[in-house]
């Protein structure tokens, strides 16, 4: 098994034979026997072990046992203890899932620490196997189909081309011992339900069910390459600046596929991205939403924005007579000033007649019902109709400023001053505003 650890570490160019490891160990046949094996293969190790305090005494069990191996051993070691259901209720994440956090920032923490070239971590070819079988009943895109990687980043996986089995024999023959996880034997957990249920039926249909499952796997690892390397190039035209190009998106090869690529990262479900290529067509408005982003359909685009804390109530920023510039909400450059020569028509510059102003001036968000009258008109019209003949999308009205004049509006930030503040030939002095740009 050496020798075959060996060559899988060459055909994925994991290391180079100089290199400096940080080993996982836990204490169980997997993270015991990837110590061993990397230290006969020459590289220097340090042993990382994290207790979880998940398991009372059994885990401070494991955490003797590995510190005295080590020390028998003669392999440098380092330890961690966690509050990981404190942890896990804080970021209201799973035990596993916040087991799995803790242990990998800390791994990079003491990769750092002694200068490090990467962090081995025991996974093996059953666990891919589990690993795709886990994403085909969660729902999954091709690289949930790949199984596990034999690298990412600086997290190396040199035993993925050996099964549990080779492992157990592995160990017999060279006389380790090993401590088991009793949660391991628990179903209460999918992986689990997986390994002790799910695997056992299939391999009555078929003994190497496990092979078959890991070969698929790698061939599928392959195909995504190019699949990648298809959809990226399709990404790149359909993705600008948080815009998907709904008519691009539509002449790609495959729509849900590039979907699935912008989107997934972001958190949005399969089957909210279904909605979203079943929706390409649908009215501008509608939107979708995973857990930190909202997807909005625009008459030519979606939208991507990300989800903003809620707030009881927008806040007012206000601006006194004597102010020069401002940074928030917006970056507005701010002087009273006489009647200039010229006048910059452009919608980035307000120019008001100061005695027609209440001081201090409020800058604060739309809301529902607001009027103004638009400069060279004379009736009153809603915002919200000002921002239906604009083609304003909801983003871009939830991103509207106002500023007023005690509750009139005075300027639509950026877009269109109010009629009844506009200079005149009686005016004296000016309000100049020249918005920089928007937050």
């Amino acid at each position: 098994m050496l020798q075959k650890i060996k060559s899988y570490i060459a055909q994925k160019r994991l290391l180079e034979n100089d290199n400096v490891l940080i080993t996982g160990l836990s204490g169980g046949a997997d993270s015991m026997a990837l110590l061993d094996i990397m230290t006969l293969l020459g590289y220097r190790c340090i042993a990382a072990h994290c207790n979880f305090h998940l398991r009372g005494e059994e885990s401070e069990e494991d955490a003797r046992f590995v510190k005295k191996w080590c020390k028998e051993s003669d392999i440098e070691f380092t330890t961690i203890d966690f509050d990981t259901r404190q942890y896990a209720a804080d970021k209201k994440i799973s035990i596993e899932m916040a087991a799995r956090e803790l242990r990998y920032a800390w791994f990079e923490i003491v990769r750092k620490q002694f200068n490090a070239d990467a962090i081995a971590v025991a996974h093996h070819k059953d666990d891919s196997v589990e690993t795709v079988l886990m994403n085909l009943i969660r729902g999954t895109g091709i690289s949930g189909f790949s199984g596990i990687s034999p690298q990412n980043g600086k997290v190396i996986r040199p035993m993925l081309c050996v099964s549990r089995v080779e492992i157990e024999n592995y160990l017999v023959e060279r006389q380790i011992p090993f401590r088991t996880d009793s949660t391991n034997l628990e179903d209460i957990y999918t992986r689990n339900h997986i390994r002790l249920n799910v695997l056992p039926m299939l391999q009555k249909i078929n003994p190497s069910v496990n092979e078959t499952i890991f070969r698929t796997a790698e061939n599928l690892a392959e195909a995504e390459k190019i699949y990648k390397k298809a959809v990226h190039a399709d990404i790149e035209v359909v993705l600008k600046n948080n815009r998907i190009d709904i008519e691009a998106l539509k002449l790609s090869a495959s729509p849900l596929s590039v979907l699935f690529e912008i989107l997934s990262p972001l958190g949005f479900h399969p089957a909210v991205i279904d909605d979203v290529k079943a929706g390409l067509d649908a009215s501008p408005g509608k939107q979708f939403f995973s857990p930190t982003h909202r997807l909005i359909k625009d008459r030519t685009c979606f939208l991507i924005d990300k989800i903003k804390k809620t707030e009881s109530d927008d806040p007012i920023y206000f601006i006194d007579a004597v102010s020069q510039e401002i940074s928030t909400p917006v970056n507005l450059a701010i002087k009273l000033t006489g009647v200039p020569k010229l006048i910059d028509k452009k919608s980035r510059m307000l120019y008001a007649d100061v005695a027609k102003l209440q001081f201090p001036l409020k800058l604060r968000k739309w809301q529902a019902g607001d009027r103004f009258i638009p400069f060279g008109m004379k009736g009153k019209k809603k915002l919200s109709d000002f921002f239906t003949d604009q083609k304003f999308n909801l983003k871009e009205k939830e991103e509207t400023w106002l500023l007023l004049s005690g509750e009139e509006v005075v300027w639509v930030v950026g877009h269109r001053a109010d009629n009844r503040f506009k200079i005149t030939p009686a005016t004296e002095r000016v309000l100049q505003i020249e918005l920089k740009t928007m937050k």
